[in-house]
């Protein structure tokens, strides 16, 4: 990126932070001895302590701040009491000094351990929500809308992740920083050590933060906060609503240096690849390469790749796909992650809208479209990127540089990403992005695509949101626009929504990703949803409704869906539901279901399916969903059924917990069609192992079987920080065909696909 733009935005960002003036928005100061002052509402402001020497993490409360300063607690219920005291008390202590922030919690629990929920040790797993646990998000910036949370169990598991707009997490943020956990007779003891150089925040005396608290008592399915946050956000997700937050004052924050972080790394490797021509069998290969970061301010961070590998990475899980379109992989490269929410287009944030929304929603931009094509790793020469706040605006700009790929036949080419985002009132925002491709995927010419979007929140429960883009592809001229407008009640008890949503034909963003083009879409949905006294195992029910139209530019119906969604939500947090849907589908062209041996012809159909699933609790050492479906599909008949096969906001995935060092998380999905032309049975086995030695080192092994790839593929992972923020993997992945010998072609190959170890180690310097 040019010298002069930096020095630009440097410059704009220091000038607005000195002409900002930090007011509090919660109730007034603490006046020393004391460190908290509440609002009659609940809302809270801390007095940070400044301490005069470091504190010692080993799960002991034995140094003299913590007799001499005041504790601070009461927590408040969100779940099931809503806003009654947690019944464990919690005393809290924020601390800092010229290197770190600590938080400490002394966690008072009236059962004995052998009933805590604590059964986690892998950092960063999903199930470490599910476990007994105590964390704190930090708004740095004090905006009310973006901030870093972490989070620990009795065992010490770490978990760690950011926000950009109350939106969804980034869980692959990973920075440095340390706890220690401990028991007392009565309870346990957690201390947290961040180091200012981990996060991103503005120097100076007297600074302001935002600050929320989060303890679960997994046992009795409770939650509380530090502050009171919107019932119908009950559970993990509510710490992410940071314009409810504390404040935390008192801060005398240094200067954070040059703040400049040099990863570099090594990486050796056994290849084979039956896939290439010619084919490469156990070649041996090494290699030097390096990430950097650089804080051109507090809120302006500029990070460097050069000749990436992501070896590290797990590779995807298999998903069924029973539909004639794309399916959609999450990001799980580490360069990619950090600071994604501001790249986020027309997508969460700021409100109940959750990102997913609708899976037919475009991408502008879609990090997978950068070193990866047709199934295979394209190399990154180089990459660049400069994301953070200036002012009341959101910066992120991308600059990546791939590589040749031969079975691929991918070219070298280059990926440009401009994306601007301003706050406005309270808790609303509007942006613009642009992309540019130098070599559209067709090898065709270039691509580029440019929108802008607005999302506002006026109020807790009500958001309102729209954006429209356009696109330009060599080749291609007219209907190449998409724009939607959508509306969103979320309260506790009633819910509504409303979409509409147009995707043109020639809607190309080749930066981004579309799963279906040449369509408007109208959706509406009502919900209500009861919670119960009367019935003392039930929490809550929930109706809903909801109907789906897609119309093509010729204006026939392509799709149309009606659902029907009964569930009741148990006190020990299972869930018991059951939809129905009437759907109907327009067949242009036949469609061939993966895996299937005969096509469907086209035509239009219409097909009623019904299904029943049961979530048994995430605290539970067995937990995920067990599921059924059945009835018509097209001119046939589907019958299915699963386990932990995550495939809605109402099932979640399998877990296993057998000790607290060991969890397995199986998937099993078996589906069988019957069709005019044959029967068939698609089916999808997977399972993850994790191993957890400790904290900072663990093993997993991910392996999977799915009958429509006819593939069986496994990974194989360790990863140790031998030190804060320097790690050593080593990765085992190989591919196998399995594909059904009716189905086996001239160019199929047998047996051992790709096959690859790889050793990495790299070294974090902080300067």
């Amino acid at each position: 990126m040019p010298r002069h733009i930096i020095t630009v935005l440097a410059l704009v960002c220091a000038s607005r932070a000195r002409a900002q003036v930090r007011e509090i928005d919660g109730p007034p100061r603490p006046v020393a001895p004391e460190v908290i002052t509440r609002a009659a509402s609940g809302q809270a402001t801390v007095r940070a302590i400044k301490l005069t020497s470091p504190l010692i993490l080993d799960g002991r409360l034995d140094e003299e701040v913590y007799t001499r300063e005041k504790p601070f607690g009461g927590l408040i219920q969100v779940t099931p009491s809503y806003m009654e005291l947690m019944s464990e008390r919690s005393d809290v202590w924020i601390t800092y000094d010229d290197a770190n922030i600590y938080v400490t919690c002394k966690c008072w629990d009236s059962a004995p351990p052998s009933e805590w929920i604590a059964n986690e040790l892998r950092r960063d797993t999903n199930g470490l929500r599910q476990n007994d646990h105590f964390g704190v998000m930090f708004d740095t910036y004090y905006d009310r809308r973006s901030g870093f949370a972490f989070y620990t169990n009795p065992l010490g598991a770490r978990a760690d992740y950011s926000v950009v707009d109350e939106g969804g997490s980034n869980t692959d943020w990973n920075p440095v920083w340390t706890s220690a956990t401990g028991r007392f007779d009565g309870g346990w003891i957690v201390e947290m050590a961040i180091p200012l150089k981990s996060i991103r925040y503005r120097a100076g005396n007297d600074q302001v933060w935002g600050v929320q608290l989060r303890r679960s008592v997994r046992r009795k399915n409770e939650w509380g906060y530090l502050t009171p946050v919107p019932q119908s956000l009950a559970g993990p997700q509510a710490l992410n609503r940071i314009s409810a937050a504390g404040t935390l004052v008192g801060l005398d924050l240094p200067e954070s240096g040059k703040n400049l972080e040099l990863k570099p790394y090594a990486v050796s490797r056994v290849t084979t690849d039956r896939l290439r021509t010619p084919v490469i069998s156990n070649y041996v290969g090494s290699d030097i390469r390096g990430d950097a970061k650089y804080g051109i301010t507090p809120n302006l961070t500029a990070d460097f790749t050069y000749n990436t590998d992501f070896a590290q990475v797990e590779i995807d899980e298999q998903q069924v796909n029973l539909t004639r379109f794309s399916l959609f992989f999450p990001e799980k490269r580490d360069f990619f992650l950090e600071g994604r929410g501001i790249f986020d287009f027309a997508r969460g944030g700021l409100g109940a809208i959750a990102p997913s929304n609708t899976s037919d929603l475009p991408y502008l931009f879609y990090t997978r479209r950068i070193g990866l094509n047709a199934g295979r790793v394209i190399p990154i020469d180089v990459g660049t990127r400069l994301t953070g706040k200036v002012g009341q605006y959101a910066v992120g700009l991308m600059n990546i540089q791939t590589g040749n790929e031969a079975v691929s036949l991918t070219r070298p080419t280059n990926f440009t990403v401009a994306r601007v985002k301003r706050d406005v009132f309270k808790r609303s925002a509007i942006g613009v992005m642009a992309t540019n491709r130098s070599l559209t995927a067709a090898d065709s010419g270039s691509n580029q695509a440019y929108g802008v979007d607005g999302v506002f929140s006026f109020f807790d429960n009500v958001t309102t949101a729209a954006y429209w883009a356009r696109t330009t592809t060599t080749g291609r001229s007219g209907d190449d626009q998409s724009y939607q407008a959508r509306y969103d009640y979320n309260a506790d008890r009633y819910g509504a929504r409303g979409e509409f949503l147009a995707v043109g034909k020639n809607f190309n963003p080749e930066v981004g990703f579309v799963r279906r083009t040449d369509f408007k879409r109208s959706f509406g949905e009502l919900r209500f949803s009861p919670r119960q006294t009367s019935l003392p195992s039930v929490r809550k029910f929930t109706y809903s409704g909801n109907g789906e139209l897609f119309v093509n530019s010729a204006g026939h119906v392509e799709s149309r869906t009606w659902t029907a969604h009964a569930g009741t939500e148990l006190v020990n947090s299972d869930v018991f539901s059951i939809d129905a849907v009437r759907e109907y589908e327009l067949l242009v062209r036949p469609f061939t279901p993966a895996g299937s041996p005969v096509a469907i012809a086209p035509g239009g159909y219409g097909f009623d399916q019904i299904g029943a699933s049961y979530t048994l609790g995430g605290q539970r050492r067995v937990s995920g969903t067990i599921a059924a479906q059945g009835g018509e599909y097209y001119n046939g008949h589907i019958t299915s059924v699963s386990f932990g096969l995550a495939t809605s906001s109402f099932t979640s995935a399998g877990r296993i917990s057998i000790l607290p060092q060991l969890s397995m998380e199986p998937t099993v999905s078996l589906t069988k069609f019957d069709l005019p032309g044959g029967s068939f049975t698609a089916r999808l086995f997977r399972t993850r192992a994790d191993y957890g030695f400790s904290p900072l080192m663990f093993a997993s092994a991910l392996i999977q079987y799915n009958s429509a790839d006819g593939a069986v593929s496994s990974n194989l992972r360790f990863r140790w920080e031998y030190r804060p923020g320097s790690e050593l993997f080593l990765v085992y992945t190989d591919e196998r065909d399995a594909t059904d010998d009716r189905f086996v072609t001239a160019t199929t190959v047998r047996g051992v696909k790709n096959r690859a170890f790889v050793v990495k180690v790299n070294r974090l310097l902080r300067f």
